[in-house]
């Protein structure tokens, strides 16, 4: 499975919403892609008052402040 992380630079909840994937990562198999909204003019229309944003297959799982519980709960409901 694959995640796409819509994020920026100098965005600190985008770092610690990294974390919460990474550690994630360790219970649940999946890719992290992360994906630089300042890159796209799409994204940052999209989710530029969002960021950070976490993607699977075209749905918004969370954004703003990622936690690991409801990342994770989401991440074992798919699998």
């Amino acid at each position: 499975m694959i995640v796409h992380f819509y994020t920026r630079n100098n965005c600190g909840l985008c770092e610690e919403g990294k974390l919460m994937l990474e550690l994630a990562q360790e219970d649940h198999d999946f890719e992290i892609e992360e994906r630089d909204i300042d890159t796209s003019d799409e994204w940052t229309e999209k989710y530029g008052l969002m960021i950070p944003v976490v993607e699977v297959g075209g749905e918004i799982i969370q954004a703003g402040n990622i936690d690991f519980v409801t990342i994770s709960k989401r991440f074992q409901k798919m699998s």
